[in-house]
């Protein structure tokens, strides 16, 4: 749980990520049965971090892409790379600020179970705090 007042970082990024990426790209934060009817997909979850037991939310964030091809994956998860790193970073929304954002383990191939699609995934620290 982050500090009192926290912002919920998954939720902001999901609704952040989904004004800006392809109407046909499914931004979510669980995975259900129907990934491979839902492709390509961005799965946002958040992974540790910490905070200041006050205000400030430095969360690490797993951005996870599916897509049914390797390029299309690696694709989709620099376009989410590049928003993250330049868009995000000093931007608000109706309940968050974002200040820093960094790549703590760059966009990678990362081994999935099902062979019928593609996962390439990142993480992120992302220094957050509410609006108000």
């Amino acid at each position: 749980m982050g500090a009192v007042g926290s912002v919920d970082v998954e939720l902001e990024l999901i609704g952040w990520l989904r004004a800006r990426l392809d109407p046909g790209v499914v931004v979510r934060d669980e995975l259900d049965n129907n990934l491979l009817n839902e492709l390509p997909t961005v799965q946002v979850e958040v992974a540790g971090g910490d905070d200041d037991g006050f205000r400030l939310d430095r969360p690490f964030v797993d951005v996870n892409i599916y897509a049914a091809t390797r390029a299309d994956a690696i694709a989709l998860a620099a376009t989410v790379h590049g928003l993250i790193l330049t868009q995000l970073r000093g931007s608000t929304t109706a309940t968050a600020v974002f200040a820093r954002t960094a790549t703590l383990s760059r966009p990678a191939v990362r081994p999935y179970e099902n062979t019928a699609l593609r996962r390439v995934g990142a993480t992120y620290e992302i220094y957050c705090h509410p609006v108000s």
